[in-house]
This record gives C-alpha cells, structure tokens and sequence, in this order.
C-alpha cells in the first residue's frame, strides 16, 4: 500500500521576525508524508519567492506533476540499505532522474528527499546521522544568536545569552545598524563573532561605505549585502572594504556556487538545506566550497516546522568546520508544534545535540491534520475536506 499526504503549515509564531527581506508572522512550509507497507516518512520544505523564486503553490503544483508511482516503483523495488548506498554514493537527482522532472526546483527536491530519507531511516531503524558519509564530529555543537529587527540590541543582549556567534539583521538605516554593532561590540567584547545580514538590501554605491563603517565598530563580515548574483560588484566589495562577504541568496545551486568561486565575490557561503535542495546537495555544495577555501554556514529557514530542523542538524554535525550553526526557533516561535518530539536547544548554553531515534526522529501528532491540503492514493491527488476552509 502506497500513500501520500501534503501539509501546507501556516502555524501563527508567537513572536514575529523582521528583516530587510520580509516580515514573518507565520510559518510557511511544506510537509510531506509518504507511506509504504505501513511505515512512513515525513519531509520538508520552506520555498520562500525572494530566496529561490518559488513559493509553497508553486511547489505543489510542481508536486502534483510529479510521478510519485514512480518514487514508490524505486522504494519497493530495491532494498533499503541498497538505495541509501546509491543516494549516498549519487545523490537524490541521479537516483530518482529529477532532470526529467516538470519544474524540479529545490525545494520540490528537498521535500521528496528529505521523506524519502526518513521513510528509508524508519524502514532500517537507522538514525540520520548515517545518511552522509562519515561519522558525526562532535556531540554537542554551539549555535548562533539573530537580532532580528523586532527587539533592541540591549534586550537581545540581555535575554539572548551565552553568545557562540551573533547576526545582525540590517535595518536599512545605518546609522542604527552601527549603534546595534556598537551596543553588542560594548557588552560582549571583541571575542564573539559578529556578522551583519544586509538581505540584498545595499547597493553598488552605498555598499563600500556602509561596509567600512561597520567594520570600524567590529563587524567581522557581512551576509548578502547587494542584490543577488551581482558578482563583479562583490569582488570590487571585497576588495575595496576589506571585509569579509559570506553569501545566501546568490548561491541556490552549484552553478551559482561555481559563478561565485570564478569571481571571487566571497568568503563564505550559508548553506541551508532547503535553499540549496535538500540535505544531499547541501553537502556535495560545503564539499565544494571547502575545496575552494571558502568557509560556510549552516543557516535555516525562519519558522521551520519539522524535519527540516534535524535535517539542518544532521549537516551541522557532520561538519563541524562550520563557522557557525543556525538551530533555528521553532521553541519561542510556536507554542506548540506538528511533529513530536518537538527539536530543542538547551537556551542555557544555546547549544543543540543529535537527536534520537530513526530517520529525522519525529513523527507527525494530531496537530498537524488542522494543516493537510492533499492525499495521494492509487495513482491521484486528491483535495482533502480541510482544504477549502484553510483557503
């Protein structure tokens, strides 16, 4: 027996987060479960237009075109531990000839594959942690702080602490932007990393001088500060400021990070497993850049809901060479969440560990079914009675 469900999530966060880019008051994302013989597994993604251009209708239009009796015809025909061997040794696009996909984005890729993952987790009782080549370097890995525009600098200082790395989200005024820097600089000293994410928001002209006077109060880098892909102006960026430029929204697939590398338009890159098309790519993309001596980041999408947060996790602790880790806040955003157990960050050392059991170590609850838009059955999607209320 095969079966599918889609889950649009748009789950009211507690709290809002703001930034140049967008405001976000509510998750928006894309869960899927597939279920084969009984066992299930559960994917994720967050499209987000002014990151890869898609948006969660266009991915499930994508969905909808998409064989998913053929992704059953693979997973039934061959052994688990056999088809793990081969999207480990291939990736997901091999395996599954996502080429011959209508509209193949990566978030349609990441969705299938991070439920075709868990689904083959569950089938072999085996953690995530052994999807990627390798062993998990460390048991316990520190994240970073994000001062978004919805809190002061002196309230983030005071509440957000102990602090590995933080990010700054630029306001779009920087005379503010540089006493936020200062503030932060002032109380935590020069030891903590301090990175100010622009969201595309500078331009060719003010971009050098807006980079100069933060670097002067103790910015260390700063995060996609012109449009994107604008790589002649980030190479002349880099040069000229002197400051280091680690990029998010120009580099979606390994032909942006390849344009990125010939053009020297960066230090670093963020890497996040639903932009850059699931958990596989991501770390085919971090051994690319490595290879090139760029440095990366292992970042998310606000309001994440589920898998995707072990996902990001799984490839924060097979590379700990990271310059920092991104473990999200699904816990001060959501009073309650659809999958169980729910992800965790101990906020007294604002660090995250391996979580435990099969696949991405969740399971959908009964909150989850408020959210279902689509099932699949025997060959056809068909709109659930959830679907015209919710829209």
């Amino acid at each position: 027996m095969s079966e599918a469900r889609l889950y649009h999530v748009e789950q009211p966060m507690r709290i809002g987060f703001d930034h140049p880019a967008a405001r976000r008051s509510t998750s928006d994302s894309l869960v899927l479960s597939l279920t084969l013989d009984g066992v299930t597994g559960i994917g994720e993604c967050a499209p987000r237009r002014y990151v890869t251009g898609e948006t969660a209708g266009s991915v499930t239009e994508a969905l909808r075109r998409t064989s998913l009796n053929q992704v059953f015809d693979l997973l039934r025909a061959t052994p688990p531990d056999e088809l793990l061997d081969l999207l480990r040794a291939t990736g997901f696009d091999a395996v599954f000839g996502t080429d011959r996909w209508p509209s193949a984005g990566g978030n349609l890729v990441c969705l299938l594959e991070t439920a075709v993952l868990d689904l083959l987790g569950h089938r072999l009782s085996m953690p995530a942690s052994r999807f990627l080549p390798g062993d998990p370097g460390r048991p316990v890995l520190p994240v970073s702080q994000v001062l978004d525009l919805s809190i002061g600098a002196e309230e983030f200082v005071d509440t957000r602490g102990p602090f590995h790395f933080v990010k700054v989200k630029a306001s779009g005024d920087i005379e503010r932007d540089v006493r936020t820097v200062t503030v932060i600089r002032q109380r935590l000293g020069s030891q903590v990393p301090v990175m100010v994410d622009a969201n595309m928001s500078w331009t060719p002209e003010t971009a050098v001088p807006y980079a100069r006077r933060l670097r002067a109060c103790g910015v260390d880098q700063v995060e996609e500060p012109l449009p994107p892909r604008s790589w002649d102006a980030l190479r002349d960026l880099r040069r000229r400021s002197g400051i280091r430029v680690m990029l998010d929204e120009s580099v979606c697939t390994g032909q942006d990070a390849e344009a990125a590398i010939a053009a020297q338009a960066c230090d670093a890159v963020n890497v996040r497993v639903a932009k850059n098309g699931g958990l596989l790519r991501s770390a085919r993309l971090i051994d690319r850049l490595r290879a090139a001596g760029l440095a990366f980041q292992i970042g998310v999408q606000v309001a994440e809901t589920g898998p995707l947060i072990n996902a990001g996790r799984t490839l924060a602790f097979h590379n700990p060479d990271a310059l920092t880790v991104e473990a999200g806040q699904s816990d001060r955003f959501f009073a309650e969440m659809i999958v169980s157990p729910r992800p965790a960050v101990d906020r007294t050392t604002n660090t995250v560990v391996p979580h435990e059991g099969p696949g991405f170590g969740m399971r959908l609850n009964d909150t989850a079914e408020r959210w279902a838009v689509r099932s699949w059955t025997h060959g056809d999607w068909h709109p659930t009675h959830l679907e015209e209320t919710l829209r």
